[in-house]
């Protein structure tokens, strides 16, 4: 693949920017920066969402004993759980409904966006995404664990950071654009 064609469908040379959101203010001073950068670089950004697959197991368990608690599966007369895609739909929706109310709040300009919502591990869903769509710059936030505390979680940062083909710009939490 040239360098020209890899922007095809861009129309032009510019840079694929991809950052990851999770709602937190460190993600959101990414976004911020991430912006910033495709503004002045006249860059797309393609912002994702990676919601681990025990969040919608959580939820999936949580509704259905709502509905029990609630009574709308007597009131129905009939079984009203939800079932394992229906949960995580609920899920996936949920997700965007935050990504799009954190994007409606800042001036996005011209800049060409693009949003998904994955399912999985998010260091891989993050470097899988990385990897199948050839972006030229990952801007991540870094949530700001003390080095004992994000040596024992096995920071999803450090990990896309030492894994990534592409430059990773990572934003601390007090970053301010």
């Amino acid at each position: 693949m040239t360098p020209e064609s890899k922007y095809e469908n861009m129309g032009g040379n510019s840079m694929k920017l991809l950052v990851p959101v999770d709602g937190s203010a460190a993600s959101v001073n990414a976004i911020k920066k991430a912006i910033e950068i495709a503004k002045r670089e006249n860059s797309s950004i393609k912002f994702i969402s990676v919601i681990r697959n025990e969040e919608s197991r959580k939820f999936k368990r949580n509704e259905n004993l709502w509905r029990q608690v609630d009574g709308s599966s007597i009131i129905e007369g009939r079984d009203t759980s939800l079932d394992k895609e229906e949960a995580v739909k609920k899920v996936k929706e949920n997700a965007m409904d935050v990504l799009d109310s954190i994007l409606t709040e800042l001036d996005l300009g011209d800049v060409k966006i693009e949003k998904e919502i994955l399912i999985g591990e998010p260091y891989e869903k993050i470097l899988e995404t990385v990897e199948n769509e050839n972006f030229d710059l990952l801007v991540i936030a870094n949530r700001g664990f003390s080095k004992i505390k994000s040596f024992f979680l096995g920071s999803v940062v450090h990990r896309v950071i030492s894994e990534s083909p592409c430059p990773v710009l990572v934003i601390h939490t007090d970053f301010e654009s």
